[in-house]
């Protein structure tokens, strides 16, 4: 079988993959930015996409004359779905597996920070003021984690281990689940949500999935309820959220937003019960060679007359089962 050739989308200040070497031994490499890429799209067999950001794919489609695979280092994929990629026969991968743990560790993190009030005892230690408190008992707690895929069993595995009651919200309702034990109808949110003590956001973002968390859902929550958001800024209506938030009645640990950077003027940044990270909670030591290393090792199957996977169905905008 003759050599495949990989275009590597990258951007200006984006590291390469540790691989690359690798990789060219297995393949004829070409190097593209958002600008370039159609230059370097002829004639290309795979499409590894290291920009993980970038939407410039649907742009140089026409380009993309024998293009055969595009793997997203990256574990939505909804930067690079558009109709004639779906209505067409290229295989679409994604990071699937990298980010599982590190995302549920942070999740944990998260939820151990708000019932332990850990930024409150911060604040009260830059303030030298000594402030007794009773925090709350984590165990029993109830979780529902919206999103089914593997990062949300991840979380679920380890919630549960720490004693917490969860449950999954996703498009199969099901009673017997190995990881969530109960899943609900996701698209009947709203009604699984009035006993929700911590409710995790993890869905990819589709259609069906965007907005999914709106006023009338946020409503339907108890007072002094916590969302967490580890999924995409689109899975919910921010400005509701951060209606609920400054009204006091619900707290939240928000790592993606709207619009990335979030910025300056947002009233998020200086509310007490919003907690913000930067788009980070997958991002361990290591996050970028494992990526590296996840490419390689599907690049030898499909050098060898394989298909890697498992491939997104790129209808849906995730892998399914």
């Amino acid at each position: 079988m003759r050599a495949p050739t990989v275009v590597l989308l990258t951007a200006d200040g984006v590291a390469p993959p540790a691989d690359l070497d690798a990789v060219a031994q297995l393949a004829q490499v070409r190097t593209a930015t958002a600008s370039t890429l159609a230059e370097e799209l002829p004639g290309a067999d795979v499409l590894l996409v290291w920009d993980i950001f970038s939407d410039a794919l649907a742009d140089a489609w026409q380009a993309a004359d024998t293009l055969r695979w595009v793997h997203v280092a990256a574990a939505g994929v909804d930067k690079i779905l558009f109709d004639d990629l779906r209505d067409s026969d290229v295989l679409v991968t994604n990071a699937r597996g990298v980010f599982d743990g590190p995302i549920a560790e942070y999740v944990l993190a998260c939820v151990l920070a708000r019932d332990k009030q850990l930024h409150l005892t911060q604040e009260l230690q830059r303030r030298r003021e000594w402030r007794h408190r009773e925090t709350t008992r984590v165990a029993g707690r109830r979780v529902l984690i919206v999103g089914t895929g593997g990062i949300g069993r991840a979380i679920a595995r380890m919630l549960h281990a720490v004693g917490l009651d969860v449950r999954g919200a996703g498009r199969t309702p099901r009673d017997d689940d190995p990881d969530f034990g109960a899943v609900v109808d996701s698209a009947d949110l709203a009604d699984h949500l009035p006993d929700v003590d911590h409710l995790v956001m993890v869905a990819p973002l589709t259609d069906a999935t965007r907005g999914m968390l709106g006023a009338r859902e946020l409503a339907a929550l108890p007072d002094g309820a916590h969302v967490i958001n580890v999924g995409r800024g689109a899975l919910l209506d921010q400005s509701a959220l951060t209606a609920e938030i400054a009204a006091g009645r619900v707290e939240a640990h928000l790592d993606v937003f709207d619009t990335e950077p979030l910025p300056d003027d947002d009233p998020l940044w200086t509310l007490p019960g919003a907690h913000l990270s930067p788009h980070m909670s997958g991002d361990v030591v290591g996050w970028r060679d494992e990526l590296s290393a996840q490419f390689l090792d599907h690049l030898r199957v499909y050098r060898d007359g394989g298909l890697p996977g498992p491939a997104v169905d790129k209808h849906r905008g995730y892998v399914s089962g």
